[in-house]
């Protein structure tokens, strides 16, 4: 049956309460008794630091209601409620530090726990969404995410919460001190503060939205031009490119100066407001003190109230905002977790047991879109221990069957088997620990060329290196460099030839040591002394394995103890090479054809005009 067809991230709206209850469980992590114990210990600390903020105005208050009252007092007072006042103050902020530090740890194990299980999830992921995919989106996608939960978690848990709590406080203490209205007032100029701050920061969140959408763009474009540098040179397009890019940058510069200027419009809605309040509430006082119902104190100790609590509230636009703006980038990273794993293990699959390695395509058909059929009842063998080739032209089919071998898709019909066990019944990952694959299209990692071969067993030790790179007619050109096996491969392996990084797939499909080898245009990149090297290499490492063959030159297949050739996704002639060049069908054909081809460079190249191998 065929699997549903993977959709490319989402990086529109979701839901703000789903993507913080996907961030809880990190935040409490099950079985973690010891972040579950920062956890508790950095509220206590965050509740004591607001408990003691609170009380710290009232020692200011008495101090000056002391200052205010006989001189006689005023020497011992005033020391005593000043030196608590700022002890008060000390305690609030080393308490206010202490719940960072314990905290930290909670912060920092979620980002690495998201980014990892996300890192994880995208390689999980089928190969149709990764040949969908724009790497550098989702690269981005990924980073302000885990930026994104480290604002979250730090920011909500401790300044959004104990603000809500200290304005709580606050307007109790004033009810208690000063009477029902100025707990009231105070309370609905805090609760118009934060309507005003969520309706505009809801409105203007859309132009935070169309930037994030505009900067993925516009990195995607930027990492896909510099990948395919040489391309952009062969053709001039260098302008091409950079309009490309400028397409986008110009979106998000328009994005910029909306969120700019509707952020100015915020803040100034929420000048206005703090300053109402304030007025409000000290012409109360000062009508107080002027009437003898107040002390200056009592003023003192108002003002002081209401300027601790827009502080934070001012400050809690800023955070709201960017708390906001968080869950805006952790949407695409946590829609990137929804993402339908394609291929999966069924529940309880266990380990190859692989023996010999026979291989057995069994009546296979697959398509990548159902409207075209790649392959069509396919049906072959390769014995343990026996060398099968696949050959054909473009098109027919030849590269889907070593991709259903390593099960990077499921078959639409039909069965592909490995000592009698259907691959869709055993762990992926034992699969792909006994299948090796030299591909046609080698790309290496930006490191070194010993990481890029030791990649194939990284456990393998230098002399098993290096007898994998000796295998591969590498390694006298590899001490030939100056910095030898540390020599850097470059981005994508472009600072080595075509040939050079086949030999280093070859090295590290050898260090590899599977039962069962693929070939999937090994060679195609050789010239032809070389590829008769490697051919004995491939022969003398593959002789007790299985190996598939995949090939369209077919100077490489003729030793293989059975030729299939493979036309519109069918299998339309097998045989050895002597008995299908007898046979006079496609085979024979297509090898007329390549020898005409061949004798024909050969010509050129006597003439001095090109080299005999520069087409193949």
């Amino acid at each position: 049956m065929r699997r549903r067809h993977s959709s490319p991230p989402r990086l529109g709206p979701r839901n703000d309460l789903q993507t913080i209850a996907t961030l809880l469980p990190y935040l409490w992590p099950s079985g973690a008794r010891e972040l579950r114990a920062r956890v508790v210990l950095a509220l206590s600390l965050l509740v004591a630091a607001k408990s003691i903020n609170v009380v710290v105005p009232v020692f200011y208050k008495l101090a000056v209601d002391a200052l205010s009252a006989d001189a006689s007092a005023v020497i011992v007072v005033p020391v005593f409620l000043l030196v608590a006042y700022g002890v008060a103050r000390v305690m609030a902020l080393a308490f206010g530090e202490l719940r960072d530090a314990v905290f930290a740890k909670v912060a920092q194990r979620a980002i690495r726990q998201a980014g990892l299980k996300t890192f994880r999830h995208l390689h999980r992921l089928s190969m149709r969404f990764h040949l969908e995919r724009k790497t550098g989106g989702i690269s981005r996608a990924v980073e302000r995410g885990t930026k994104g939960i480290e604002f979250l978690l730090n920011f909500m848990l401790f300044n959004v919460l104990p603000t809500l709590l200290e304005i709580f406080l606050v307007c109790a203490v004033l009810w208690n001190f000063f009477g029902f209205w100025y707990a009231l007032i105070t309370f609905f100029n805090v609760a118009f503060y934060i309507a005003w701050t969520l309706i505009v920061t809801e409105w203007r969140i859309k132009y935070r939205r169309r930037m994030n959408e505009s900067d993925s763009e516009a990195n995607t474009k930027a990492i896909d031009s510099l990948l395919n540098f040489e391309t952009v040179k062969y053709f001039g397009n260098e302008e091409h490119e950079g309009r490309r890019f400028d397409q986008s940058l110009k979106a998000y510069e328009v994005a910029a100066v909306k969120s700019k200027t509707t952020l100015s419009l915020l803040n100034i809605g929420q000048g206005a407001i703090v300053a109402f309040g304030l007025t409000v509430i000290m012409l109360m006082a000062g009508a107080g003190v002027s009437a003898g119902e107040m002390t200056i104190g009592d003023f003192v100790l108002v003002n002081s109230y209401l300027i601790q609590l827009f502080l934070p509230l001012n400050f809690l636009g800023f955070v709201y905002r960017e708390i906001k703006q968080s869950l805006t980038d952790m949407e695409a990273m946590f829609a990137l977790l929804d993402e339908h794993q394609e291929v999966e293990d069924k529940p309880g699959a266990g380990p190859l047991m692989a023996n010999g390695g026979e291989v057995v395509f069994e009546d296979v058909s697959f398509a990548y879109d159902p409207r075209r059929k790649v392959l069509d009842g396919v049906s072959f063998t390769v014995p343990a221990g026996r060398t099968v080739a696949v050959v054909g032209p473009s098109g027919s089919g030849k590269s889907t069957l070593s991709r259903l071998l390593f099960r990077f898709y499921d078959v639409t019909s039909g069965r592909v088997l490995i000592d009698g066990q259907d691959i869709r019944d055993v762990a992926q990952e034992s699969l792909r620990a006994d299948i090796g694959i030299v591909p046609q299209d080698t790309v290496l990692f930006n490191d070194t060329i010993y990481y890029n071969i030791a990649y194939g067993r990284p456990g393998a030790s230098p002399a098993e290196v290096e007898q994998a790179a000796r295998l591969a007619r590498i390694h006298d050109f590899v001490m030939s460099l100056p910095d030898g096996y540390q020599s850097a491969v470059g981005e994508r392996g472009l600072k080595l030839s075509g040939g050079e990084k086949q030999r280093v797939a070859i090295a590290r499909t050898i260090l590899k040591q599977p039962r069962i080898m693929v070939f999937d245009e090994a060679t195609s990149a050789l010239d032809t002394h070389t590829e008769k090297k490697i051919q004995d290499s491939i022969e003398a490492v593959s002789a007790d394995r299985t190996a598939l063959i995949i090939a369209h030159r077919l100077s490489t297949v003729v030793d293989a103890d059975e030729i299939l050739v493979l036309e519109e996704g069918r299998i339309v002639e097998r045989g050895s090479h002597l008995a299908l060049l007898a046979a006079q069908g496609a085979y024979a054909e297509m090898w007329a054809k390549q020898q005409e081809a061949r004798r024909a460079r050969e010509t050129l190249f006597r003439a001095g005009e090109t080299a005999p191998e520069a087409a193949e």
